[in-house]
């Protein structure tokens, strides 16, 4: 998905500043669809509402300029349901970590056991937010996408483990 639908996405659950979508692009799981950055929101932001998809108005604030708040329109609702009817593109992961573990045999073993240490913490932090009870009532939508990520770090967690404690058992035996 790129960032202008998934703008659109975010408006059609209620307005919003760019701000806010950012905020949610970082800590609601949005960005696991896609890498957005204020450089790129605002943008769309105004391309969509150049478009018709997204209306958007000022509302002032004390001792600060106004904040833009913006909003899905009819148009934008229906041109983000048409999004989401088209066939989905493969889903690509791009880890870093997993790049440089394809050559971990290049690599010294204290630095393969800190990157597996390090990512297992990671990861560890990762399922632990995603554990965290949520407030609010959420949608079949939203219930999927918890437990996919939940299900993906248990998954990721219980497999660096298993390799980690392997390789130290690989470890002893050449010891040996």
């Amino acid at each position: 998905m790129d960032v202008r639908t998934i703008c659109l996405g975010i408006l059609s659950r209620g307005e919003a500043t760019g701000y806010e979508i950012k905020k949610l692009f970082d800590d609601d799981g949005y960005q696991h669809f896609v890498e957005a950055s204020f450089g790129s929101i605002y943008p769309a932001l105004s391309r969509l509402t150049q478009e018709g998809l997204v209306s958007v108005r000022a509302e002032s604030q004390e001792k600060r300029p106004d904040r833009k708040v913006y909003s899905i329109t009819d148009a934008g609702r229906k041109a983000f349901l048409a999004s989401l009817m088209k066939p989905l593109p493969e889903d690509r992961h791009r880890s870093p970590f997993v790049f440089a573990m394809l050559f971990s045999h290049l690599l010294p073993q204290p630095r393969v056991v800190e990157m597996l240490h390090t990512y297992i913490e990671q990861s560890e932090t990762k399922l632990a937010q995603l554990m965290e009870p949520r407030p609010q009532p959420q949608s079949e939508g939203e219930r999927f996408v918890l437990g996919y990520g939940r299900a993906v770090y248990i998954a990721i967690v219980n497999y660096l483990r298993q390799y980690r404690a392997e390789m130290k058992g690989n470890a002893a035996e050449a010891a040996e």
